[in-house]
């Protein structure tokens, strides 16, 4: 099933559990009288929409950033790997090849085979940490043999180590950062805003129950946005290898 239609049912059905629960619970009687909810339940419900309304702001927030920096550590990598075959071209054709052709196959497998991988597990492959290690390898032995090749071989070696680290940081970043007690304040901080609609007696005229229904949709919504990017490289809206196709396997 697609994501979008995922998000869109479970933010109908949340919608439509909330109508039906308050028709059952608040059904009218002779004895209910919604002008009589205590001035301390609004004042309650006001502070708790307050407090989560911050909370799920800075859960935002923080998985937002996450997805920064992992797209970032994702242009780093590939820009390192650039810069590499760049400087490159001031040697040798021997040279010049082995050094693209260790960081054409490095790139290609990251794109056809450790992208999707690391999508579902979260971990990177031992297979890229080598192929990585052959593009070091490559730098490694192209010997200077004039002043120009000099300039260009130590900041090459720079690159390489710039790229390993955006791969580790690349690997850290797939994987949920999110906490489970951070997951677990955040459902029931939505369980108990909802909850709080029933404190103050709500009616089940058709306006209210549609604002009621809006309210819970809008909870979900926001929580799995923050599920969603929770996850950067898989998921709903994951972060492509876009950068390593557009330097390395034809995309430019």
């Amino acid at each position: 099933m697609p994501h979008w239609l995922t998000l869109i049912l479970a933010m109908g059905a949340t919608g439509a559990l909330i109508v039906v629960i308050t028709k059952v619970v608040r059904r009218h009687g002779e004895d209910h009288d919604p002008s009589e909810t205590p001035d301390v339940i609004e004042y309650m419900t006001m502070m708790i929409g307050v407090v989560y309304a911050i909370v799920l702001g800075l859960a935002i927030a923080g998985v937002w950033e996450a997805r920064g920096e992992a797209t970032e550590t994702v242009r780093a990598e590939a820009q390192a790997l650039h810069e590499v075959s760049e400087r490159a071209q001031v040697f040798p054709k021997p040279v010049r090849e082995e050094i693209d052709g260790s960081i054409d196959v490095y790139a290609r497998y990251v794109v056809d085979k450790e992208w999707p991988q690391m999508a579902d597990d979260g971990q990177l492959t031992e297979r890229g940490d080598q192929l990585l290690d052959e593009v070091r390898e490559a730098v490694r032995e192209s010997e200077p043999r004039n002043e120009l090749q000099g300039q260009a071989y130590a900041p090459m070696v720079d690159q390489v180590a710039l790229a390993d680290e955006a791969r580790t940081n690349r690997g850290d970043a797939a994987e949920p950062a999110m906490p489970l007690v951070v997951w677990f304040g955040l459902i029931a901080g939505a369980l108990v805003s909802v909850g709080m609609i029933f404190a103050l007696q709500i009616r089940y005229t058709r306006r209210e129950l549609t604002v009621a229904g809006l309210y819970c949709a809008l909870f979900v919504f926001l929580l799995m946005l923050i599920w969603d990017m929770d996850a950067p490289f898989s998921r709903g809206m994951p972060i492509t290898a876009d950068p390593f196709i557009g330097h390395f396997t034809g995309g430019g």
